[in-house]
């Protein structure tokens, strides 16, 4: 997914300076069709853990939300990476 951030490379927003949680959180029960970009704002600049649908859970530090997309950093087991995902594709989602 090819995704434009908001800010410019220039000053814009830094991943979190250190690693996230050790721990991954238990999975909600709840299941949805779509994660609503409501819910999920509750999470920007927040470490969350995401369950997507097929494939292994990721740690992810988002910083926009859209309509249909959130966007952030994501840890890959040893430093943040920018990416982007549609919302459709998350089944559920933890932040603290």
């Amino acid at each position: 997914m090819a995704f434009t951030p908001p800010f410019g490379q220039q000053g814009g927003i830094q991943p979190p300076s250190s690693p996230p949680p050790q721990t991954i959180p238990p999975q909600p029960l709840a299941a949805t069709l779509a994660v609503d970009p409501g819910a999920i704002s509750g999470c920007l600049f927040r470490y969350t853990y995401i369950w997507p649908r097929g494939g292994p859970g990721f740690w992810f530090y988002p910083v926009f939300v859209g309509r249909t997309s959130v966007a952030g950093f994501r840890w890959n087991g040893f430093f943040w990476m920018f990416s982007g995902y549609d919302l459709q594709r998350i089944e559920s989602f933890s932040c603290f």
